[in-house]
């Protein structure tokens, strides 16, 4: 990617300037669902964290998570993409929508692949020897996140479905992967002169921020695949296709749970698994070698 219309401000410190950004996004789109979530319920803020699990509220829960991702996330990163670059989409990687057919496939192989691959790595989290007071307070993090994704999600129509679509899978995309990859990972990138070492930093910084014990290996490894599509491809639109991708079979999933009559919250507290999905790591390097050779582009 070459620096035209660079501003002069260093990719180090446009790192540091998105963390404050971010920071300051976060902060004000607190104040916001502060300030509507009343609006929208009817309900006092003293009882803000019981309802948001509350199903009954899902369709005002959703409208606040969509503010806390575009703000919190998104006019950060092109906030900061503004101040270094005249040209913020071509700094991102937003370039035109046009992959090839054969990049497109494998972006979906290598995800399709990375859910089970990341399943196995949940398994894996759940079996490991933690202290009893790490386990016990990893398992009550987990439970009390995923009631709260189960009243979100809702899910008690087809169009509910679709709207969680929108709101739970694509805009998380969207706006995660303008912020972690579009700016985080390409600053981080350009000003070490070291892809991978970006790659990895940054992967770690984005699982942290879910706040997932359990989860943390496998929002690990999503967020490592996530950052070698878009270095491999230098598109961030396919990053933010292969972030749908793995969000909305999730998604999809947790509605047949749904439909079927289980409680979606047990269905998200399920820890059985196996194994056998590491099986697929090897497979998504060779995918990967192929993503790499399908489109040379011209990289940070």
């Amino acid at each position: 990617m070459n620096d035209s219309g660079h501003k002069g401000i260093s990719y180090m410190a446009g790192f540091f300037i998105a963390i404050c950004f971010t920071i300051a996004g976060t902060f004000l789109a607190s104040m916001l669902a502060v300030s509507i979530w009343p609006l929208l319920t009817g309900q006092d803020m003293s009882t803000f964290t019981e309802d948001m699990r509350n199903p009954a509220f899902s369709s005002s829960a959703k409208i606040v998570q969509s503010i806390m991702a575009l703000v919190g996330f998104l006019l950060p990163a092109f906030s900061t993409a503004a101040m270094l670059n005249r040209y913020p989409n071509k700094l991102m990687g937003f370039t035109p929508a046009n992959g090839t057919a054969k990049q497109l496939g494998l972006v979906a192989g290598v995800m399709l692949l990375g859910l089970a691959v990341s399943g196995s790595l949940g398994y894996l989290s759940h079996q490991l020897p933690l202290p009893t007071n790490i386990q016990s307070y990893f398992t009550n993090l987990e439970k009390s996140y995923n009631e709260q994704v189960a009243g979100i999600i809702g899910l008690n129509s087809f169009s509910d479905y679709l709207f969680s679509l929108v709101v739970m899978a694509f805009l998380p995309a969207l706006c995660e992967e303008a912020l972690f990859r579009g700016i985080f990972q390409n600053f981080l990138s350009r000003a070490t002169n070291k892809p991978w070492m970006a790659i990895i930093v940054v992967s770690l910084i984005f699982s942290v921020v879910h706040l997932s014990g359990f989860g943390f290996l496998s929002r690990l490894f999503l967020g490592i695949v996530l950052g070698a599509i878009y270095f491999y491809t230098g598109r961030l639109w396919l990053a933010i296709l292969a972030h749908f991708i793995n969000n909305a079979i999730a998604l999809t999933v947790l509605y047949y749970y749904k439909t079927s009559g289980k409680d979606l919250a047990a269905a998200l507290n399920e820890t059985e698994g196996s194994y056998w999905g590491l099986l697929g790591i090897p497979v998504i390097v060779i995918l990967f070698g192929l993503l790499q050779k399908a489109k040379p582009v011209e990289r940070y």
